[in-house]
């Protein structure tokens, strides 16, 4: 992708990263797919060798072990690279842990505010009722 083609410019070095990850994606989806046509190719042959039909067919699924193992390992690979972004989107998405952090932020204040409030009207109520008891206390002819 041309850095001329996005709406932002991204440094050199995340640049570089993001080209080596499609690289990467491209790599292996191609190794896939080759080597799955091979089997494919391998499993409907009829070849006329001068090799006997037993050792053909020995080859041929020692080929397509091979072909799957090779199959096997870009799928390890995709997958590898699949944590690889995310990880990436995780540690490089400034945008959106700044949004969370400021969401927390308005909702943890937005709390606070609502505590304080509740706690400013139990202090005034129970300002009044030691009032009166003491009031009722002083008042009393038990004292």
């Amino acid at each position: 992708m041309a850095s001329g083609s996005r709406t932002t410019i991204l440094p050199q070095s995340k640049e570089a990263l993001l080209k080596s990850y499609n690289a990467r994606l491209k790599d292996d989806v191609r190794s896939m797919l080759e080597n799955f046509e091979e089997i494919l190719k391998l499993a409907r042959k009829e070849s006329h060798s001068q090799i006997s039909r037993t050792t053909q067919c020995e080859q041929d699924a020692l080929e397509m072990q091979v072909r799957a193992a090779n199959m096997v390992r870009a799928g390890e690979s995709l997958m590898k690279l699949v944590a690889d972004l995310k990880q990436y989107l995780i540690l490089n998405d400034f945008h959106s842990v700044n949004e969370a952090i400021t969401n927390n932020s308005q909702l943890f204040r937005a709390t606070q505010i609502e505590c304080d409030k509740k706690l400013m009207k139990l202090r005034d109520e129970m300002a009044m009722d030691l009032y009166d008891l003491e009031e009722e206390y002083y008042t009393s002819i038990f004292k």
